[in-house]
C-alpha cells in the first residue's frame, strides 16, 4: 500500500525520523530527508538539505518539489527545561522546531498533496496529553502540537479535503532526544534507563506505518504509545 508513495519525513538522520525512513524504504517507498544533517540519512533516502528554524528555508524546500503523498513531521528538540528557572533561550529553540515548523511544513505540504487525499503524521508525545513532573516547557510545546494535529484536522473536513492527519504519542523512547532532554542530569538518565524497558525507535516506526497503511475511509487520530514498565 506504501510502495511508489511519496513520503517527506523531517528529521530523518537519527532516532525515530530515521528508523520511519527505513522502514518505508523496505516498503518500497520514495524517501525524501529533510534536515540539516543530511550526511547522516540513511541510504536510499533523497537529501533535502533544511534548517527548520528559518520559515524561508523551509518555504523554499517544499518549493523545491513537484508532488507529496505524505508528510511526517518527525523533527524535534527537547530540553528539560522548567517553567520557573528554564532559559528562554532553550524554550525558543523548542518553540521553532517543535511547533512552528511543524506547522509551516503542514501548510506547505498541503499545496502537494493529491487531491484525492495524502497524510500527514505528527510524532508528538505523551507530554502533550498529561504533564509530567520535569516536562516543563517541553510539554507546553507538545500540547501545541496536539492542538495543531486537531485544528487542522477540523479545517480539512470543513473544506471537504479528503486528506488525512494522525499523530503518534510515544512515551519514553531510547534514542539520541532523551540524552539531549536528561543534558546534565547523566544520573537520571541513567537511572530511568536502568528501571524502564523503554520503546525503540523501531517500535514507533512500526506504529506509523500501522497508521499510513490503514484503508483510505479509515482516519487513526493518535496513537498513544508506551512500553509496558512505564507507568506515567
Amino acid at each position: 500500500m506504501l510502495s511508489g508513495k511519496k513520503v517527506l519525513i523531517t528529521g530523518a538522520s537519527s532516532g525515530i525520523g530515521k528508523a520511519i525512513s527505513e522502514a518505508l524504504l523496505a516498503e518500497g517507498a520514495e524517501v525524501i530527508g529533510l534536515c540539516r544533517s543530511i550526511e547522516n540519512l540513511p541510504s536510499g533516502v533523497s537529501p533535502l538539505a533544511c534548517d527548520l528554524t528559518v520559515p524561508a528555508e523551509i518555504k523554499a524546500a517544499f518549493a523545491s518539489l513537484d508532488t507529496l503523498d505524505i508528510l511526517i513531521n518527525n523533527a524535534g528538540v527537547a530540553y528539560l527545561s522548567p517553567i520557573t528557572t528554564g532559559d528562554p533561550a532553550q524554550w525558543d529553540h523548542m518553540w521553532k522546531i517543535n511547533v512552528n515548523a511543524l506547522g509551516l511544513c503542514s501548510q506547505h505540504a498541503l499545496k502537494l498533496l493529491p487531491k484525492s487525499g495524502g497524510h500527514i503524521l505528527n510524532i508528538s508525545s505523551l507530554s502533550g496529553h498529561r504533564v509530567p513532573p520535569t516536562g516543563g516547557f517541553y510539554a507546553a510545546t507538545k500540547f501545541a502540537v496536539r492542538g495543531i494535529t486537531d485544528a487542522l484536522r477540523a479545517e480539512l473536513k470543513i473544506s471537504k479535503s479528503a486528506t488525512r492527519v494522525s499523530s503518534i504519542s510515544p512515551g519514553f523512547v531510547d534514542t539520541p532526544l532523551l540524552d539531549q532532554y536528561f543534558e546534565g542530569r547523566e544520573d537520571q538518565l541513567a537511572k530511568t534507563r536502568a528501571e524502564v524497558n523503554m520503546l525503540t525507535a523501531q517500535d514507533i516506526a512500526a506504529t506509523a506505518l500501522h497508521i499510513l497503511s490503514a484503508p483510505a475511509g479509515v482516519e487513526i487520530n493518535d496513537v498513544s504509545i508506551r512500553s509496558t514498565d512505564q507507568s506515567v
